[in-house]
């Protein structure tokens, strides 16, 4: 039986880089934390991307008031700081090939890997604009604790341990920088307070995990909806909401969207940067669709999203799908 690892260094490494979010809390109490949680087994299904989890804090208040020491003196004019909100993640993604009952993964099925993360996010809002710049740091291999965490809730459940997590790929540290751009295209008020909007949204990544461009749009109706840009779902997926304004009244709506990407690195499927790793062929496009709703009470944002994503490595079996729960709680 393999014994769990310990990684403090790593895991104080990425905690780190929440200690701004706590002294933000301490200067300005108020604000959204929001919980998002990914899995497969929504769908009976234990394979590809399997699993994640990302916690986000978005404290009230302007950036210029909350933003880290080393955030300071940013070139002014890249957003307006009087409109701009600050957002801290924390999160884990994890991966596994189709087999996991071989000590030996077939070479044609993606590789096991984690990826443990924090990350620093600015989103500057306006009539019907959102824009978001966020920066992520984290590690891949046995220090994102990925294994840890399959094999404890595998055990918790009763399921079978996956067998290869030996093989997964290599420590390496990640940076992400992405950004992306959200417009309402279509806003129309329709009878007993129920609205339709299509927002549109286009942006990209650039780091030694991913590298890709991205567009797409999104589609909801409801009533007293949200002022946000959709339910959350975890990079790369498509562009989120974590901070919204709850209303008075009960509001709900429900939504569809589709997105694109035009994919030029993927460590996940490419393998390690600097040694030697598994890896398989990936796809350089890859299209994904998304549906589900949201329910607006008092201070509770509590949203469901299905993600079907097109095959993103060549000898992948078909298509992936999983499910988004997400819940927000502003305080």
């Amino acid at each position: 039986m393999r014994r769990f690892r310990r990684r403090p260094a790593a895991l104080a490494f990425i905690l780190s880089l929440a200690i701004p979010a706590a002294s933000a809390h301490a200067a300005d109490p108020s604000g959204t934390l929001t919980t998002v949680f990914e899995n497969d087994l929504f769908y009976r299904t234990d394979r590809d991307y399997t699993n994640g989890i990302e916690f986000n804090w978005s404290p009230a208040g302007r950036a210029s008031e909350l933003l880290p020491e080393f955030l300071a003196n940013m070139p002014p004019g890249l957003f307006p700081r009087d409109t701009t909100r600050v957002n801290y993640s924390l999160g884990q993604l994890m991966f596994t090939p189709e087999d996991t009952a071989a000590y030996d993964p077939p070479l044609t099925q993606r590789p096991y890997a984690g990826y443990l993360y924090g990350a620093l996010a600015l989103t500057s809002t306006g009539p019907g604009t959102e824009e978001q710049l966020r920066i992520q740091l984290g590690a891949v291999g046995p220090a994102s604790l990925a294994a840890d965490s399959q094999d404890l809730i595998h055990r918790l459940r009763g399921f079978a341990l996956p067998q290869g997590w030996h093989t997964q790929l290599r420590d390496e540290p990640g940076l992400v920088v992405s950004y992306q751009a959200t417009q309402e295209a279509v806003s129309l008020a329709l009878p007993g307070d129920f609205a339709f909007d299509i927002k549109a949204n286009a942006g990209g990544a650039m780091g030694n995990v991913f590298d890709y461009a991205s567009a797409g749009a999104v589609a909801r109706i409801g009533i007293n909806m949200p002022d946000d840009s959709a339910p959350p779902q975890i990079e790369p997926g498509r562009p989120s909401s974590y901070y919204y304004d709850s209303k008075p009244d009960l509001g709900a709506y429900v939504f569809a969207g589709i997105q694109g990407r035009a994919v030029a690195r993927n460590l996940f499927l490419d393998g390690n940067s600097f040694q030697d790793s598994r890896s398989v062929e990936k796809e350089n496009f890859v299209g994904e669709v998304s549906f589900g709703g949201a329910l607006d009470f008092e201070r509770f944002r509590l949203a469901f999203v299905h993600v079907i994503r097109s095959r993103e490595y060549k000898t992948q079996p078909g298509f992936d799908q999983f499910g988004t729960l997400s819940l927000a709680v502003n305080f």
